[in-house]
């Protein structure tokens, strides 16, 4: 078995020095820790090989703090990144529903579920029923084994009534059939997204560790048979269909979580395109603008 001092200086070749001693003691805990069923596939040699070789150290664990929750993760699923934990906390804390006027939440593109399923954890029980869709089955499989982790029923699920519910559907925002769904139908009082925004140019300069492993699905911004919307395609389409389905309550939140230098063409479509005046843009820690809400 490989020393020590030899995996650091491996992991520290590829990473660096500081980030490899942090990692490695993360490594050295999720196998003192981890679930009994991948313990076999499972070793420091392996983890750090991998690691080397750029693959992110979530989908090695096999899972990812989010908040309060550790959330499975696996490829080629997005991983839950810091600047989403944040907003998705702060939208917590913007509004306060209760068990007595319970709101009713879509989060397009849920990915592993981390956005619903943290809102379902933070806000009191039975006062939120969520939905969310996304168009990789992978995905929702996930989202739908992060639900249980969390111990967050569907809403097919018995005895619901003073939970929280959250319901993952695979689908596709830009399909029409997705929206033929009795669970997308009524109007929501909150409509969170963390969409593909990437352009195509910048797809092209993304690291390795994320262009050769998450799935580009969930990373471009316009779909192979689009345009090029500079990244925004998404956007356009769930706008236009809030307009067009009235997707949203009276006084209902639009969430849209966005790339860098996007932000203000996001709040631009926002208020033209859904129709929503009342807008702001929330900045993430590291002072970049990163969401854009609209209040119907």
């Amino acid at each position: 078995m490989p020393r020590p001092d030899h995996l650091l200086k491996t992991l520290a070749k590829a990473i660096g020095r500081d980030a490899a001693i942090l990692e490695l003691r993360w490594m050295k805990e999720a196998l003192r820790v981890g679930r009994p069923e991948r313990l076999p596939e499972l070793n420091l040699e392996t983890m750090v090989s991998r690691r080397a070789q750029g693959e992110p150290l979530q989908y090695i664990l096999g899972t990812q703090p989010f908040g309060p929750l550790n959330l499975l993760i696996r490829p080629p699923v997005l991983i839950p990144r810091p600047e989403t934990e944040h907003w998705t906390i702060r939208l917590s804390q913007t509004l306060t529903p209760s068990r007595d006027k319970p709101i009713s939440l879509l989060d397009i593109c849920t990915g592993s579920g981390c956005i619903p399923l943290l809102l379902c954890h933070l806000w009191p029980r039975g006062s939120v029923r969520a939905v969310g869709f996304d168009i990789s089955a992978e995905a929702v499989q996930l989202s739908m084994d992060n639900a249980a982790v969390c111990g967050t029923p569907s809403a097919s699920g018995a005895g619901t009534c003073d939970q929280n519910v959250f319901t993952p559907i695979l689908g596709d925002v830009f399909h029409p059939a997705t929206w033929s769904s009795h669970l997308l139908r009524p109007s929501f009082d909150v409509i969170t997204s963390n969409p593909p925004y990437i352009s195509r140019e910048e797809y092209k300069s993304l690291p390795p560790s994320v262009k050769d492993y998450e799935d580009p699905r969930a990373l471009l911004g316009d779909p192979p048979d689009s345009g090029d919307q500079h990244g925004l395609s998404f956007y356009h389409r769930i706008a236009q269909l809030t307009a067009e389905m009235k997707l949203l309550k009276p006084r209902g939140l639009l969430v849209f979580e966005v790339g860098d230098k996007q932000a203000h063409d996001v709040r631009t479509i926002v208020q033209e395109e859904a129709g929503i005046r009342d807008t702001e843009i929330w900045q993430d820690p590291w002072g970049k603008e990163r969401v854009v809400v609209g209040r119907s």
